[in-house]
């Protein structure tokens, strides 16, 4: 059975930083013999939570409620359950992940199984059954970004729990964006290639 893996592109530029380091994460998947799909977020409609909090009342036995929003989230969420790992992507935007990022993310609460009257949410899938990773960016030396933005990584972790995944990796690159038509450098893809086939690898180990 093939394995699948799912990109989230969550940057407002496409060819560029983030978008080719998830691509190169993704060709790295597809050399160990995965399926592969990349989300851009720029391209959906989603709309923003209203904190009704319907999706999280549902006790339902599925990985997750149903948002009542009708938009293109109900889609990309199908694809991440049917995959068995994701790439999520997002630069640091003014410390933290991108507007759309965060609205993708906002809408995770599904997950969640949240009844009235009860002080916090409790995650509906209890273990981790699939792997992740992330991909930032930033214009400081990548050293520095990891630590003067870790709610950046923080929050990409945070996702990819919600959904049911344990990041294997962590990629930042920095500092990207000096020039205007500035890319990532072939070591940079080599290096999130080689995160692409090892997250496959270690699938294909636990199968």
């Amino acid at each position: 059975m093939s394995i699948k893996v799912v990109g989230i592109v969550g940057s407002y530029r496409k060819g560029k930083t983030i978008d080719s380091a998830v691509s190169a994460v993704l060709e790295g998947a597809r050399a160990k013999g995965a399926e592969t799909k990349k989300i851009y977020l720029l391209d959906k409609h989603i709309e923003f939570c209203k904190n009704c909090r319907i999706c999280a009342q549902q006790k339902v036995e599925a990985r997750r409620g149903r948002c009542v929003q009708d938009d293109d989230m109900e889609g990309i969420l199908a694809e991440i359950d049917s995959a068995e790992a994701v790439v999520l992507g997002s630069p640091v935007n003014f410390y933290n992940v991108t507007a759309i990022m965060k609205r993708f993310i906002e809408r995770l609460l599904p997950y969640a199984y949240w009844p009235w009257g009860k002080a916090a949410p409790m995650p509906r899938i209890a273990k981790a059954d699939k792997k992740a990773v992330t991909v930032t960016s930033s214009a400081c030396p990548a050293f520095i970004g990891r630590i003067a933005f870790r709610g950046t990584l923080g929050l990409l972790k945070a996702a990819a729990k919600c959904v049911g995944a344990k990041v294997t990796k962590s990629l930042y690159f920095g500092p990207v964006a000096g020039r205007e038509d500035s890319q990532l450098s072939e070591k940079a893809l080599l290096k999130a290639r080689k995160a692409g086939e090892e997250l496959v690898s270690q699938i294909q180990a636990e199968k």
